[in-house]
């Protein structure tokens, strides 16, 4: 099946898709948050044949859900109500984190990593929704 994640900012939120066999996870775009995301969403659902959606849930560190966590969950509730694909919640602390320690070696401007690191996080949080399936 093919997951479409979503790293849901407060500016800019991340997408990144999975391959059919749930292999391969690639960085797909980072969109500005505005009231036209869940209709860009849908879009790549249609264009991409995505059977599922995974959102980043950016827990606190002590596990508890914070002012992002539930602005993420009132997300999620606004995409359910205008598709029938599944969504599932993926922890994403520390995800930006990855994301960066990625880009490090990469020859990229200040800019050209700001405007990259929000679609790399979304990956970073498939890979461990797919990593966490898989252990199970």
């Amino acid at each position: 099946m093919r997951y479409l994640s979503i790293d849901y900012g407060n500016k800019i939120t991340g997408l990144a898709i999975c391959d059919q066999t749930e292999t391969f996870v690639s960085p797909l775009m980072a969109i500005p948050t505005s009231d036209c995301l869940i209709g860009k969403i849908i879009e790549v659902i249609k264009a991409e044949d995505v059977g599922a959606l995974v959102l980043g849930l950016p827990l606190n560190m002590d596990d508890s859900v914070g002012t992002q966590a539930k602005k993420v969950q009132a997300f999620a509730e606004q995409i359910k109500k205008q598709i029938d694909t599944p969504v599932f919640f993926q922890d994403e602390r520390l995800s930006t984190f990855a994301a960066e320690g990625k880009m490090i070696d990469m020859d990229l401007t200040r800019k050209g990593k700001k405007r990259r690191i929000d679609a790399l996080a979304a990956a970073e949080i498939l890979q461990a929704f797919l990593d966490s399936n898989k252990a199970t």
